[in-house]
């Protein structure tokens, strides 16, 4: 099995050495007309805070000038860090943050900002309530989407309902792109994770179910999983195939139910 590469491999040319509260990941392929905008909200945002906050902007292989605007922000801003991987999909981009990332509790969020940053007030409540994962959900109550297509509705409550079939009853939303861990449920999970360790470079988007086999570990493991339901904005720019993607994502289910069978999670 390939691990993702350690993160002193890869690119890190700024890199603050005081230890965060929280670690930010921004996956990003070919983003130059939505990165600028993405970390000018979060330096907002974290500027008016207290606690301490790294963003970490993986480059997923981008062909445009993603990675240079991105680090002409790490220039003016310590607590920015830049790191390149190859393109081998959003999965390995999210996985190679989390894994270089140092706060006391990381996770990831979609370049388009489609959910409120200040759900993390809410993530931390939960954690502070003895949740080890917090996870954003457009759906149940107190939820709302905005602008989101119907087919891409329809399709994502066909996908969710074999989701928790299979693995994740009564989590009704595993697809939100705003997930948060503690450091000591990433330490639980990352390593056990197998979906996409040994990917190959791919030549368009790769939207996958890698965050159904985050959560089916966290369950597993005995983990609390914080459900927060938010009001979510449909993105523009969506790099979601609603027929390839959801196919691979459907494949995926299915890998790691498989996975679970045979005690790969253990």
């Amino acid at each position: 099995m390939n691990h993702l590469p350690p993160a002193e491999s890869l690119d890190q040319r700024h890199f603050s050495h005081a230890l965060p509260h929280l670690s930010i990941v921004i996956p990003a392929y070919n983003e130059s007309e939505r990165i600028a905008r993405c970390l000018d909200d979060l330096i907002a945002w974290t500027s008016s805070r207290e606690d301490s906050i790294e963003i970490i902007v993986v480059d997923d292989g981008s062909g445009d000038n993603t990675v240079e605007i991105a680090d002409r922000f790490a220039s003016s801003h310590s607590t920015i860090r830049v790191l390149q991987a190859p393109h081998l999909g959003k999965a390995n981009a999210v996985l190679t943050g989390l894994e270089a990332s140092k706060g006391s509790f990381a996770g990831f969020c979609d370049v388009d900002l489609a959910t409120p940053l200040t759900t993390w007030d809410d993530c931390q409540r939960a954690f502070q309530q003895g949740a080890d994962v917090a996870i954003a959900s457009r759906q149940g109550l107190g939820a709302n989407r905005i602008g989101e297509p119907w087919y891409r509705h329809a399709m994502g409550r066909a996908f969710n309902r074999l989701v928790q079939l299979l693995l994740l009853p009564g989590i009704q939303d595993t697809q939100c792109g705003f997930k948060f861990f503690s450091r000591d449920a990433l330490t639980i999970i990352l390593p056990r994770c197998r979906l996409y360790r040994d990917a190959e470079v791919v030549s368009r988007p790769r939207v996958t179910a890698f965050d159904v086999e985050l959560l089916h570990i966290a369950r597993r493991q005995g983990l609390e999983i914080a459900v927060i339901p938010v009001t979510w904005t449909h993105g523009e720019h969506t790099k979601v195939n609603p027929l390839t993607d959801t196919l691979q994502n459907l494949r995926d289910v299915f890998q790691v139910r498989w996975n679970g069978w045979r005690g790969a999670y253990d």
